[in-house]
């Protein structure tokens, strides 16, 4: 009966103290994988995973560029609709390090990001020596800069035009429209007039982003507030840009766009600025899901992103505005009439569509999204799509623009995509999800087990009480019983 009862009091006690270690985990577990993400996500070199990932940015990164080949430019000359063949795609490699890493005491850091890129002819349709034909920006693009000047110096710079034989037109190879291509009007321009231009080599679409980086940024570490982590405190020492015309459209919000502070919910959304687009910019959560087995969070371009001031009032600062659906980014874009949009125009005013022949927009296609996983504000898979179009119209006094109608032309889109995988997939996984993961479920393991062992304490306590009671009346009824016909010694003697 004693080892019984030492068995009871072993699992009464082993139960209580892991029902109560259980318990605390229950209550500081949370607390204790909060803290672990907090010193994996500062931006600190003694972090080994996510300064890695936010130094040197071990994920493959790929470019894919589509060209809007021009079927018809004759008959565009003439007034007619453009006709616009997708080429592509022609994907390029992208390599991102940042360098110049400066610590700050007011917990930031500053550092530039540059890229280069590597074209990748098995994952491309084409070659970039393909041949394609696109509006020329010299040509079409000036003219329109340069409609209001008086019609004499206009005839001038029609003449400059032939003078140096560049048509309305380009019929280039991929390759040179991509990364430049010799113009003698450029060379004439930039010897003569040093400055008007803004490339003073190439000419070419892409000719400034190979071997450049996007800028000084000086961005919070997040030691002392995780909430700030990744958060741009300047761009290139501004703490506001000045392309726009409210102070709201100026501001400089968000992060640089590659990481978020942790700890996101469905309300939160993906601010970031973007030198590129020379704005701010906000995605808004669309659902969850899972990549790998890991929880993400789906962020889309809202439908106001590139809405009009008329449609959506807060985009009242980024005009002078066209259709909804396009941003005009010629103030910070030497006054060129250039404009950004969704791919195919998606999202954007139907009327845009009746404009040109050629594109099919859809979501899968030319939307873009970016999933994120909530508890690190870690990037999954990213997909950001946009397209660059050129206002081309005909300009009295330049020849070369004929009988245009006006008419946002699309030229190129491109992708820019990357995702988490291999090696480092397993690490952010194992590091970052697993292992509290494991935390979590333990503490209600401990809870299960020492329930268990208390329960087992009370139905053992209970069987030896049961198991006791029979023990002792049977003890009590041969102690008190004796035989019908037995007579106890002292009478027996007395009698005799």
């Amino acid at each position: 009966m004693g080892g019984c009862s030492k068995a009871v009091i072993g699992l009464l006690v082993g139960g209580g103290s892991v029902l109560g270690f259980g318990l605390v985990l229950l209550f500081a577990g949370p607390v204790i994988i909060d803290d672990q993400i907090v010193k994996n996500i500062e931006i600190n070199p003694k972090n080994d995973l996510s300064y890695t990932m936010w130094k040197d940015i071990p994920v493959p990164f790929f470019m894919s560029i589509y060209f809007f080949n021009v079927l018809n430019p004759d008959e565009i000359l003439e007034g007619e609709k453009p006709m616009l063949e997708q080429r592509g795609p022609y994907v390029y490699s992208e390599k991102r390090w940042k360098d110049n890493i400066t610590f700050h005491a007011n917990k930031t850091v500053s550092y530039r990001e540059y890229r280069q890129y590597f074209f990748e002819e098995d994952m491309s349709v084409g070659n970039e020596s393909d041949i394609v034909t696109i509006p020329n920006m010299l040509v079409l693009g000036a003219s329109v800069m340069m409609e209001k000047l008086p019609v004499p110096v206009r005839i001038m710079i029609s003449t400059t035009f032939k003078a140096f034989k560049e048509g309305p037109f380009l019929t280039k190879t991929v390759g040179e429209l991509m990364w430049g291509y010799d113009s003698k009007l450029v060379n004439f321009l930039n010897q003569y007039f040093p400055g008007m231009l803004p490339v003073s080599g190439k000419f070419g679409l892409f000719a400034e982003f190979n071997n450049s980086n996007t800028g000084l940024f000086t961005v919070f570490t997040g030691q002392g507030d995780i909430r700030k982590v990744h958060q741009v405190d300047s761009w290139n020492g501004l703490k506001e840009v000045n392309y726009w015309n409210s102070d709201q459209c100026n501001m400089i919000n968000g992060t640089a766009g590659q990481m978020w502070p942790p700890f996101m919910t469905t309300e939160s959304t993906l601010p970031f600025y973007s030198p590129d687009a020379c704005r701010s910019m906000e995605l808004v959560y669309e659902r969850r899901g899972t990549m790998s087995g890991i929880p993400i969070f789906r962020y889309v371009a809202p439908k106001t992103l590139f809405a009009n001031g008329s449609d959506y009032s807060p985009n009242e600062g980024f005009c002078p505005c066209r259709q909804s659906g396009l941003l005009n980014v010629s103030s910070c874009r030497h006054k060129s009439p250039v404009f950004i949009s969704h791919p195919h125009f998606y999202n954007a005013d139907p009327a845009l569509l009746e404009t040109v022949n050629g594109l099919s927009p859809n979501e899968e296609e030319h939307g873009l999204f970016i999933d994120i996983h909530p508890e690190t504000g870690v990037p999954m898979n990213v997909s950001i799509r946009l397209q660059l179009n050129l206002l081309i119209k005909k300009v009295f006094g330049i020849s070369e623009t004929g009988e245009i109608a006006e008419v946002v032309m699309p030229m190129i889109w491109f992708g820019e995509s990357g995702y988490i995988d291999g090696p480092v997939l397993h690490t952010f996984r194992m590091n970052l999800v697993t292992l509290p993961m494991i935390m979590e479920y333990m503490q209600y393991v401990f809870i299960a087990l020492g329930l268990a062992l208390l329960l087992g304490g009370a139905l053992l306590h209970w069987r030896e009480r049961i198991s006791s009671k029979e023990a002792g009346q049977t003890c009590s009824d041969e102690d008190t019983s004796t035989p019908a016909n037995e007579k106890t010694p002292l009478l027996h003697s007395s009698t005799d």
